[in-house]
């Protein structure tokens, strides 16, 4: 998969989004992703209700479980495609916790969401980070302050959503579901083009924190009353997701 395919998702605005697909992936070390899944907690399993107190030691805690997970694993070859794939995601998901962490000085008055998702946002990012460390990959995040992104596309992509969120609670909350569609459509397209087990553990890893973030900003949603219909997911997988319970 080249450059272009892997930001498809983002080149455009929100509203030229097509529907898409869900892709299953399943390795043969499931076993031991799911142990890191457990240890990274990214789920964010209680975003909706739960505190917004310092996650600095959480993240610490995180970061060393996924260190020695990912240190079992072999360090192979990386192709173009994984390379330029790590360094998309390094910024796509530091635009996530970005704009929550915007939308959250806002609305915490009404909701505490922002602030618990922009917490795991911020495990999502070092796990991604852990990776480029790995492969001694140069972080595109590096020098960048909150709201700037090397990327144009997630420059331009930041500004619209910050813009639309800010409006009300319930846009703020939408845009918030709105990113996670995206985040699993761009995850999934990305997995196409790795087969490296560490990439492949870690995308999983995101996969699932995205999923229990949607649930948690379509759970919000309904306490005000909204019910959210998909952008670009296609249903089916979306309801797969949103019907069931938060993953541990």
């Amino acid at each position: 998969m080249d450059c272009q395919v892997l930001r498809e998702p983002l080149a455009v605005s929100f509203s030229y989004f097509r529907k898409q697909s869900m892709n299953q992936f399943s390795k043969t070390w499931a076993v031991a992703c799911m142990v890191t899944l457990a240890l990274a907690g990214c789920g964010g399993g209680g975003d909706a209700g739960m505190g917004t107190a310092d996650n600095t030691a959480g993240l610490a805690t995180n970061s060393a479980a996924l260190t020695a997970t990912l240190a079992a694993l072999p360090v192979e070859t990386l192709s173009e495609a994984e390379q330029e794939s790590l360094a998309f995601m390094r910024e796509e998901e530091k635009l996530a916790h970005d704009v929550y962490i915007q939308l959250d000085g806002l609305w915490r008055g009404y909701t505490k969401v922002f602030g618990n998702i922009a917490n795991s946002e911020s495990t999502h990012t070092e796990s991604v980070l852990q990776l480029l460390v790995r492969y001694n990959l140069p972080d595109p995040t590096a020098t960048l302050t909150a709201g700037v992104f090397q990327n144009t596309t997630l420059q331009n992509l930041y500004t619209q959503l910050l813009t639309a969120g800010s409006v009300s609670l319930v846009e703020g909350l939408k845009v918030g579901a709105t990113i996670e569609e995206v985040d699993m459509i761009d995850i999934n397209k990305a997995l196409l083009a790795v087969d490296n087990q560490d990439i492949t553990l870690v995308y999983q890893n995101l996969l699932k924190g995205s999923r229990n973030h949607l649930r948690s900003f379509v759970s919000t949603l309904a306490k005000q009353g909204v019910t959210y219909v998909p952008q670009y997911m296609v249903e089916a997988d979306y309801l797969a997701i949103v019907t069931t319970p938060m993953e541990r």
